[in-house]
Formats: C-alpha cells, structure tokens, sequence
C-alpha cells in the first residue's frame, strides 16, 4: 500500500487525482493507495445532498472566500479546510466482491468498509485519549455528549447530543475502486459550519482541539491514522 501526504491541495485537483489513480489501480499499474491532505476552504454536496442546507448566500461564500461543488460521493453537505485531516483510501474492494456470489453481497461489503473507516478513525483518536465511538444508522465518528462537555466553544444547547467530529462520505466505480473517503476534524476554523447543516444531520459537530489542549499536532494525527489505517485495512486489500 502507498501513502502519499500530499498536504493542502484544492479540493477539484484532488478530485481529478482520484480519478487518475483509479484507473491505475484497477488496470493493476498501481497499489491500493492512501491519499491524506487538508483542502483549502470548501463545502460539497454529496449524491443525497440538498441546496437548503448551505446556509450561507453567495456574498457571504465571497467574503469567507470559500467555494462549493457537487460531487459523486455519498452523503449530503459538508465542509473541508486548513486543519482538518482529509483522507482519500483508494483501495480494490472489487476483489473482495467478486469473491461473494450471493445477491446482495456489493452492499455487504460497502457497508462494511465505511464501518471499517470508522473503526480505523476511532483506534487514531484512542491514540489522544479521545474516545469516538459509532451511532446505528449514522455514518461518521461521533463524541459523546459528557465528553466534549467541557468544550468552551460549544454551545450548551448543543451538548445534549452526541458531536460529529469525523464525516465519512465515499464512492465506488464500476470497476470496485473506492473514492473519496474521511474528514477529521484536528484544528479547523470550526466557523465555517456555521454556513451548513453539516451532512443534512443539524447536530454538533467538534475538533481535536475542542477536547484536548493543547490540540496534537496534524503531524501526529496523521501518524495516528496511517498506523490505525494498517492495522485496519492491511489484510483487506
């Protein structure tokens, strides 16, 4: 597997990467890869995603100088920018499908590799103490509300609910590539989820730096999650 670090890169030159490395893996030129970067600041819909929910007008997309596509991936809207760890795994779930003949077993197999990135994303905050766990019938990493109690920025109408502090939002090709992939939340300027209902959800959402001060480095959290990343995917791939 590769890991390539490429730090911050916009977010439509990531986008044409994926494709490029897609093709190579499946053509079998490349291996499975692991894309990690930060984006500058941008907001994208996913395949379920609804306009109603980027709350921000044109003049003040402007201002905040903050752009927004529409993307293949799943999920409704959410945000990227400067201290958020994005990773974009591109792995060769075809092959683990094409051992499966029971009907059914494509969707077995997607849902299990998102709960596998989430898994992975929950092993890289135990690293930092942070407890994340998972919600039934919600994808994401989430925080629970006793923990994040003491986040001085959060509102205290929020901290009733569990808070979203990675989103996961992928796709696979026809040819059983996987796309697109994981935002973690290590030191982002958090105001920029003021413009959006993040993934549709209007819950919480919170960063590393909300929960431990001083916040680890995005260094460190990338180590984390390239060390929790093989120990999760190695014997999958």
């Amino acid at each position: 597997m590769i890991i390539e670090d490429v730090r911050l890169v916009p977010y439509l030159a990531a986008w044409k990467l994926q494709e490029e490395y897609a093709a190579q893996i499946a053509a079998g030129t490349r291996p499975p890869t692991l894309l990690l970067l930060e984006h500058p600041h941008v907001y994208t819909f996913g395949r379920k995603g609804h306009a109603e929910n980027l709350l921000w007008n044109e003049e003040q997309l402007k201002q905040k100088n903050i752009s927004a596509h529409w993307v293949d991936r799943g999920g409704d809207i959410t945000y990227h920018g400067p201290g958020q760890l994005v990773g974009y795994p591109l792995l060769p779930l075809g092959e683990i499908q094409s051992q499966e003949s029971a009907l059914g077993s494509v969707n077995r197999d997607y849902v299990g590799y998102i709960r596998n990135l989430e898994k992975m994303l929950i092993f890289a905050l135990a690293r930092f103490g942070v407890v994340g766990g998972q919600r039934r019938g919600k994808s994401g990493v989430w925080i629970q509300a006793d923990v994040y109690s003491r986040c001085p920025r959060c509102k205290p109408e929020d901290k009733q609910s569990p808070a979203k502090i990675a989103a996961i939002g992928v796709k696979v090709d026809a040819r059983g590539i996987t796309r697109h992939g994981f935002a973690l939340n290590v030191n982002p300027q958090m105001e920029y989820f003021n413009g959006i209902n993040a993934c549709g959800l209007n819950e919480p959402v919170v960063s590393l730096a909300d929960l431990r001060d001083p916040p680890p480095s995005m260094e460190s959290v990338k180590q984390a999650v390239i060390e929790s990343f093989r120990q999760v995917f190695e014997n999958t791939t």
